[in-house]
């Protein structure tokens, strides 16, 4: 068994002794100033009461080096960089008293080496360009102005962890200023931390040192569980792979930071998307706050296989990285711009993300598969974003869809694919809709501009235009919403009418309120801006002329509808149209109605063949 020894240090004790080197496969500095103010405000408090007491900041624990009194912190470091950085700020702002030469030698120590003097830093991290940083931060020994320029001017990017390195020092100059306006105030306040802000430093080997931080953070207190599986996994790696899987590692992180994609939900999709989840509520549903603990549990981690195959397991992770981020951008499963994703992104915008699930565990079909299944779920989410059902209702049965898809995925045979994907349409999709089907309806009913985000008006709006479009000229493949969303949205009863156009509606829609017909779907359409400018606030009557000169079918049949021969693509979609010689409550009732129609012929499963 490991030998594990512990220590209690204070501040002074610990950087007179100590050399801290936080090794990059940790996590960077994460504090930001409500983290660094909390510390401060802490210590103050005990300061102003005047108490002698020490004041206990928890454990640090760390793992010794081949250089005696060289430790690597495995927890404890935004504590430790926290510390030094307010050292620094302390020596500084004490230059002209004795005390600064004490503080200099807690901060850094130099020696003669065969290249010269060599000076060591007492805390060094080495993620990124942070020892660069920390460096000319202890070089330039100014205030937070003089280090932020000196730091440009050295030419290091300043990014991220960086940044909150060079904001905590900031703050903590600040607030010692703020504070501790004059020397004798400031050696008090630097006696106090010497002396009586205390820590337990733990000290064994590697291994053990990460199994013990595991256990004191099993439960996820100080870290998210994205934070406590990357930890786990260094566990079960010999310390000569770290580097290997600190790299690895990255792969996931640093694109979900990029995206600003929040790293728990890609996590509790990707948990829910790949393996049969079990729980004692039996709602195949892994939450947030659960994440660690499942990975954990005996039978997970057997499933996950992250002990025997560590790296296949962050591959496998990875990948899903790339899938779930080419997703949220309008990409299908190969990486590439589809049709299919792009219009469903614009369906589910930034308000609803639980149909990841369901994509990253149908990520492996063939790419036609792929796209048709997009299609599929793209109708069914209509229904339910429409009738604003509560997305926990569908988390159930997407975790538990997800275990069927992967099925699909895993077979062989091509035909095979094809037979289960469609009963899995049929039996999940098909059947669900055909339940909220008049429950859309009556949704669809009232449905105002207000009724929905603004882009997802816009985007009912487009297919709308769209499926008319491609009915007229006879195409069969849809092309990009782009062209559509980028109209503008025409109110045909204007938004702000012209005195004599409210007087006139009042005397022909006796008791039918002006306001309220002017935001139905029925007066809504698509518009070029140039039109849209000139037909303006006047009479429909007026308007008509814009709307024959429109590039889409379904604005330029409000005024006319074009026979073509018999039994044409153009013929067919008449049926489903009518010109209107008038716009009133009657009119804009019965265009209403004839849109939801179009909106169930749109929003619909098929097979694929």
């Amino acid at each position: 068994m490991a030998r594990i020894e512990n220590h209690k240090y204070s501040i002074e004790e610990a950087f007179r002794e100590c050399f801290y080197i936080v090794p990059d496969y940790q996590r960077e500095y994460v504090w930001t100033d409500k983290e660094v103010h909390q510390l401060l405000e802490d210590i103050g408090e005990q300061i102003d009461v005047g108490t002698t007491r020490e004041y206990f900041i928890g454990t640090v624990l760390v793992s010794p080096t081949d250089q005696k009194n060289h430790y690597e912190v495995i927890d404890g470091q935004q504590r430790l960089t926290t510390f030094f950085l307010l050292l620094c700020a302390l020596r500084h702002l004490l230059q002209q008293e004795p005390e600064a030469q004490h503080l200099n030698r807690l901060i850094s120590d130099s020696y003669t080496g065969s290249t010269g003097i060599v000076t060591r830093l007492k805390l060094d991290p080495r993620y990124e360009s942070a020892a660069e940083v920390m460096a000319k931060v202890v070089e330039i020994n100014g205030d937070p102005v003089a280090v932020r320029s000196g730091v440009q001017a050295s030419g290091i990017a300043s990014f991220g962890s960086l940044e909150n390195i060079i904001n905590a020092y900031s703050t903590l100059y600040r607030y010692l200023k703020d504070n501790y306006d004059d020397a004798a105030k400031l050696k008090k306040y630097w006696f106090y931390l010497a002396t009586n802000v205390v820590f337990i430093q733990i000290s064994t080997d590697v291994s053990s040192a990460l199994k013990i931080f595991e256990t004191i953070n099993e439960r996820g207190v100080g870290l998210n569980p994205m934070d406590l599986l990357k930890n786990l996994l260094f566990t079960q790696v010999k310390q000569t792979q770290f580097t290997q899987l600190k790299d690895e590692w990255k792969k996931i992180t640093k694109p979900l930071e990029k995206e600003k994609e929040k790293p728990l939900r890609f996590l509790r999709y990707f948990l829910m998307a790949n393996y049969v989840i079990k729980n004692e509520r039996g709602d195949a549903v892994v939450r947030e706050d659960e994440i660690y603990d499942w990975f954990i549990a005996k039978d997970n981690a057997a499933l996950c296989d992250y002990a025997g195959k560590p790296f296949e397991f962050v591959r496998k992770v990875i990948r899903n990285v790339e899938h779930y981020l080419a997703f949220a951008n309008g990409h299908g499963n190969d990486g590439k711009p589809s049709l299919a994703m792009d219009s469903l992104k614009r369906l589910a915008g930034g308000a609803f993300s639980l149909h990841y699930v369901l994509l990253l565990a149908a990520a492996n079909f063939p790419k036609p598969l792929f796209d048709h299944f997009v299609a599929q779920l793209e109708s069914f989410l209509f229904y339910y974003i429409f009738t604003k059902t509560p997305t926990k209702d569908l988390e159930r049965s997407f975790s538990q869809w997800a275990d069927e898809l992967r099925a699909i995925a895993e077979a062989s045979d091509p035909v095979q694919q094809k037979v289960q994907l469609n009963a899995f349409v049929a039996d999940h999709f098909e059947k669900n809709m055909a339940g909220k089907s008049q429950e859309l309806t009556d949704a669809l009913k009232r449905f105002t501009l207000h009724s929905m985000q603004q882009y997802r008006t816009r985007y009912l709006l487009a297919r709308l235009t769209q499926h008319v479009e491609m009915a007229f000229k006879g195409v069969k493949e849809r092309d990009s919403l782009q062209q559509y969303t980028n109209l503008e949205i025409e109110h045909i009863l204007p938004q702000s009418p012209k005195s004599e156009l409210s007087t006139s509606w009042d005397v022909e829609n006796p008791d039918k309120i002006y306001d309220d017909y002017k935001n139905l779907l029925g007066n809504l359409t698509l518009l070029e801006k140039p039109l849209n400018i000139v037909a303006g606030n006047d009479f429909y009557d007026l308007k008509l002329v814009e709307y024959r000169k429109s590039g889409n079918y379904l604005t330029r049949s409000l005024a006319e509808l074009i026979i073509s021969g018999h039994d044409t693509s153009i013929n067919r979609i008449n049926e489903k149209l009518k010109a209107f010689t008038v716009w009133n409550a009657k009119t804009i009732q019965k265009r209403h109605e004839l849109l939801i129609v179009l909106i169930k012929d749109i929003w619909k499963t098929t097979l694929i063949e």
